[in-house]
């Protein structure tokens, strides 16, 4: 009798790109993958019943209820495949489920959209676009401006940060940084928030969403702001207040907003809503802004990346069950001091 010995995985909220990109990591068997379309939730989480590990996206939900379902199936993994994890409750996971997550699958990806999102806004490439596509060769109303010369704020310089500051020092830009942990040598000019919204004319962010992050632009830093500043998040959609925006965009002090990330995204995003009326009346109204550009979620979206996050979680999981830690996993001492206080050389429990 021959006993498959795989390790299994539950994969959640799968898109055809996720499956390609896995399916050739995967391409010599070494796990029993089973491909979900739908997100991990409480109602969903009885899928994972008989599996090892969970592979979960920014959308799905890891919270409590979802962690003690996983535990008492006895899943021992939650593999995110993606950086950023303001979707899992690791405190209530530790001493439960172990998490580990994907770093840095291509910083340059979402440094290079960011960019693409804010010359296509200030150059008006987009409107360019549908005008040239009906035959339309006027000019009037497409007039944008230099970067050369204008002051960007950069609210993060974690990887992408920093590859976000050099795309930006290449077109000859002032760049404010700030960061809660700066980073060391970095040359950066590291400034306080409040010069960050004063002093900037552009302003990327590129920072984690914690309780601390959240809302962090609101009507007060608003307010703060040089009239007409242009806004570019690539990061987490909580960081900005949605409503507060739309303010800011009809009292002309947002002069443009840049989004490939929205706060209520997870039942939107990454879904064929062509033909339906979206019921999320904020959304539709930033969309309708002549000054917003949003994109649903896919800064990360190159084949580089996709490789990168196929290739790094299959090897998180190789690493936690094969050497008994992985160099990528979370817990909630980690989130409280900025870094790993045991530098991963054994698991945080």
């Amino acid at each position: 009798m021959v006993v498959d010995m795989k390790t299994k995985i539950a994969f959640f909220d799968a898109k055809e790109y996720d499956i390609a990109s896995f399916e050739k990591a995967n391409s010599n068997g070494e796990y029993d993958i089973k491909f979900y379309e739908t997100k991990l939730s409480e109602d969903t989480a009885d899928l994972a019943k008989g599996y090892d590990v969970v592979c979960v996206f920014v959308n799905d939900t890891v919270n409590a209820a979802v962690i003690d379902k996983l535990a008492n199936y006895n899943v021992k993994l939650v593999a995110l495949r993606c950086a950023g994890y303001n979707n899992v409750d690791i405190e209530h996971a530790f001493g439960k489920i172990h998490v580990v997550r994907v770093p840095a699958y291509s910083p340059y990806a979402v440094a290079e959209h960011a960019m693409a999102l804010l010359l296509t806004s200030i150059r008006r490439i987009h409107k360019a676009y549908i005008r040239t596509r009906d035959h339309n060769f006027s000019l009037n109303g497409l007039t944008g401006f230099d970067l050369h010369g204008k002051t960007v704020g950069v609210v993060g310089t974690g990887k992408i940060g920093r590859i976000f500051t050099d795309i930006c020092k290449g077109f000859r830009m002032n760049v404010l940084a700030y960061d809660k942990f700066p980073a060391k040598d970095s040359g950066l000019n590291y400034v306080n928030l409040d010069e960050i919204w004063e002093r900037s004319d552009i302003i990327s962010f590129h920072c984690p969403l914690t309780e601390e992050t959240k809302h962090m632009v609101n009507p007060d830093t608003i307010a703060k702001m040089k009239k007409g500043v242009v806004l570019i998040n690539t990061s987490r959609g909580a960081l900005i207040d949605s409503e507060a925006l739309l303010e800011g965009i009809k009292d002309r002090q947002v002069g443009a907003a840049c989004l490939d990330v929205y706060e209520e995204e997870s039942d939107v995003f990454f879904h064929d809503y062509s033909g339906h009326i979206i019921a999320d009346d904020t959304l539709a109204r930033l969309i309708s802004m002549p000054n917003v550009i949003v994109t649903s979620h896919q800064a990360f979206l190159t084949q580089e990346a996709l490789t990168n996050i196929a290739d790094t979680t299959l090897s998180n999981i190789r690493q936690y069950f094969a050497d008994g830690r992985c160099d990528n996993e979370l817990c909630y001492k980690c989130e409280k001091v900025g870094k790993c206080p045991q530098e991963h050389k054994k698991l945080c429990f």
